[in-house]
């Protein structure tokens, strides 16, 4: 027997409907964001990021998903904020922001590099 396929507009309702009775559900907030931008809803995406960043102002990888709603959303400079704040507060994965492509649209931009050269493991 084959598992079912997940059905994304189910997964969401569900979501929604458990961040409507707990408002400040990290978890959840972090996950809706994540099924919004999977499924094209780039805007609802960048808002659950943003709430996420101002629930957990002090998260690398929430800063980090923020920048790359941002990307998505072609704000580059607010992007590239995003993503130098994340760096900041911690964030190290070199190999997936260079292959990221929610960020292909900052992968030309100085600054971009910039930021890869920071992260980037010394040999």
């Amino acid at each position: 027997m084959s598992k079912p396929k997940p059905d994304p507009a189910f997964e969401m309702a569900f979501f929604e409907s458990v961040l409507r009775r707990a408002p400040q559900y990290t978890e959840v907030i972090e996950i809706l964001g994540g099924l919004y931008t999977k499924h094209g809803r780039i805007a609802d995406g960048l808002r659950m990021d943003r709430r996420l960043v101002r629930l957990l102002p002090e998260n690398a990888t929430a800063h980090y998903n923020l920048a790359c709603s941002l990307a998505l959303m072609k704000r580059r400079g607010d992007a590239l904020r995003s993503l130098q704040r994340a760096v900041e507060l911690g964030y190290r994965d070199f190999d997936w922001m260079a292959q990221d492509p929610d960020l292909e649209d900052l992968k030309e931009h100085p600054e971009f590099a910039a930021l890869l050269d920071q992260l980037k493991p010394q040999s």
